[in-house]
Parts: C-alpha cells; structure tokens; sequence
C-alpha cells in the first residue's frame, strides 16, 4: 500500500496515543460565600456567558433546564453549536453535561458540579473527565480556563 493516498506512512504508524494521552480528569473545588440557589444561578449564568478566544466577544451559550437538554452556541438562522447535554439537573444541587463541549473532535465529555453545604456558605465541585484524542493545548489550558471561571464566579456572588 506504499504510495497510496491515506496510506499509513512509518512515521504515522508510529506515533500512537496511550491511554494517557487520551484521559483528562481535572477537578476543583472552591468555597462561595452565598446560598446554594445564588450559587446555582450563578454558575448557570457564567456557563452561559463564558469568555471567548482573546480578541473575539463572549460566548453567549444557551441551556435548556431539563434532563435531555441542550447547551448550545446559538448564531441564529439555525446556525451553531452543540457543546452538550444536561445528563442530570437537580437544581440547587446537581447539573452533569455530557457532548463535544468546545472541541471538534471525537471525544467524550463529562462536567460534574455538586453544591453542597459549606460552613461558610456552600461548597461547589467542578468536575470535567475528557476521553479521546485531545490536542496538548487543551490539555495544558482547560484546567486553568475552569478555574478563571469558578474564580469569577466567587467574585461575582460575595460582592
């Protein structure tokens, strides 16, 4: 099959992910002064309204409250983006999504947050498992994206 097109060369046959590679697992956990239900919101909006690529506008995404539920980039005339599914929603408690999320690749994504009673007012765990070939500049920035949105959120709600 040498030569021919799409055949696999030496140097393509070599480079193989290892299950490593193809696994993200970032959590984080922060301590928000306000009840549960403020907290909920509030991080439906910030999922809603999250910060783009340097230079460009917000993302403005939408999310459908109920099991089955879409959470989508919408651009109008039918046109945009499906970043998920609500898997689980029990609010003030539980939102779990599942899709793409922002990557165009064929990757299995998890979000996980829980809220639960803090004695300083209530603790959110955030959650994001990624299965499948990701880019290193996912790998290097998603944690670190999360966590600017988490900080955000904290600074919003106990102003």
């Amino acid at each position: 099959m040498e030569g021919f097109p799409g055949a696999p060369n030496e140097e393509s046959a070599m480079k193989q992910d290892t299950l490593e590679d193809m696994v993200l697992d970032i959590e984080q956990t922060v301590v928000i002064k306000a009840p549960a239900e403020k907290v909920f919101e509030g991080l439906i909006h910030h999922l809603c309204n999250m910060g783009g690529e340097p230079g460009n506008p917000p993302l403005k995404l939408k999310l459908e409250r109920r099991p089955g539920g879409r959470w989508y980039r919408d651009l109008g005339s039918d046109s945009g983006h499906l970043w998920g599914f609500v898997q689980s929603i029990k609010p003030p408690t539980l939102l779990e999504i599942f899709g793409p999320l922002m990557m165009s690749y064929p990757v299995a994504n998890n979000l996980i947050v829980r809220l639960s009673p803090a004695a300083e007012g209530t603790q959110l765990l955030f959650k994001h498992q990624v299965f499948g070939p990701l880019p290193a500049e996912y790998r290097q920035g998603m944690g670190e994206g999360w966590g600017q949105m988490l900080e955000a959120l904290k600074t919003d709600l106990e102003r």
